[in-house]
């Protein structure tokens, strides 16, 4: 996190640490001196070697468009919470966590997309 001048045209930067994942939000500066922003989401992974490398993700937002991003960005975020609360409920998200439960989760995912030609095929005893 920091501010001031940090480069040709970075301006002002914070950065949000949210576990693997890191945002970097940017403030930079276009060459005729307008400013806009940039946010990147940089999320590591670790090969089986144990090195780990990293892949980013931008997204370049500039004044004009501001108003109507901040409005959906609200109404998105409000409607995710209202809908579902701040809890996280991803297994992922638990301590607990296990490669294994992620595991089953496929073997779920795997069985779901294998699912039945018809509506029909269907019985009670397959649930």
């Amino acid at each position: 996190m920091s501010n001031g001048m940090q480069g040709n045209d970075e301006i002002f930067s914070k950065v949000l640490r949210a576990g693997r994942r890191t945002y970097f939000f940017d403030v930079r500066a276009t060459r005729a001196g307008d400013y806009y922003l940039t946010i990147t989401e940089s999320k590591k992974f670790t090969n089986d070697d144990g090195s780990f490398h990293y892949k980013k993700h931008k997204i370049y937002l500039y004044k004009e468009d501001f108003e109507g991003f901040s409005e959906i960005f609200n109404e998105m975020t409000s409607f995710i919470l209202d809908e579902k609360g701040e809890e996280v409920i991803s297994e992922r998200h638990q301590s607990d966590f296990t490669k294994e439960t992620e595991k089953k989760e496929e073997e779920v995912e795997e069985l779901a997309d294998a699912s039945p030609k018809s509506f029909t095929d269907v019985s009670f005893d397959d649930i």
